[in-house]
């Protein structure tokens, strides 16, 4: 299925709502702490996105209504702080995580501030897929049917992955084109990714019918 890539407007972000400024400053400084006393080796794979960046573009998704529904989901989520903020704006959030300790703090700062996001323990490569490291970096095999019939989904998450209207990820640079791959793979048709690649830049695709 091919893909097509949004345009948003990023230059000029919104405000940012109190509840969700909030909610950034308060991870920030969690984050700022795990990297002072360098707990972040425990989790070497783990950088955090553009908060405010990611709000602009969630934002004017539901301004522009871009996205078919409000189910959300964060592909490596770490802080799950992306998956806050979507639920703050009115999306349905959940966040994937794989790392233990990152889904722990995950889901203690999604406590404290209510958002209502929901933290998974999971791979986001689900079953019936899998990843293997090429020349150019990661690449995606597999069919991801799982034999029965029954639509690919995660454990824990209560809706099939093709349900999912919005997706996000911060992708490593080996593993960009992995992360298109997957989506077109997992999404139904209609979906929306947005993708950060650093340096405040992020895109948006959708996949077609």
């Amino acid at each position: 299925m091919p893909l097509t890539e949004i345009d948003l407007a990023l230059d000029a972000p919104p405000a940012v709502p109190e509840r969700v400024a909030g909610l950034i400053a308060t991870a920030e400084a969690e984050i700022d702490s795990l990297f002072d006393t360098e707990q972040n080796r425990r989790t070497p794979k783990f950088l955090p996105s553009d908060p405010r960046l990611f709000h602009a573009a969630l934002a004017e998704v539901k301004s522009r209504a871009l996205a078919d529904g409000d189910l959300f989901c964060e592909w490596g989520c770490g802080f799950g702080l992306a998956a806050g903020i979507a639920s703050l704006l009115g999306f349905e959030a959940y966040g994937i995580e794989i790392e233990p300790a990152l889904v722990r703090h995950a889901r203690a700062l999604n406590d404290r501030a209510a958002t209502g996001a929901e933290i998974i323990e999971s791979s986001y490569v689900p079953y019936g897929f899998e990843s293997f490291t090429g020349f150019g970096g990661e690449e995606l095999v597999g069919g991801g049917d799982p034999g029965d019939g029954t639509p690919t989904s995660y454990d824990e998450l209560p809706h099939p992955i093709a349900d999912i209207d919005v997706f996000y990820v911060y992708p490593w640079p080996g593993e960009q084109e992995f992360m298109l791959d997957l989506f077109g793979a997992l999404a139904g048709d209609g979906a929306l990714l947005l993708a950060y690649y650093g340096e405040r830049d992020l895109c948006a695709y959708r996949k077609e019918v």
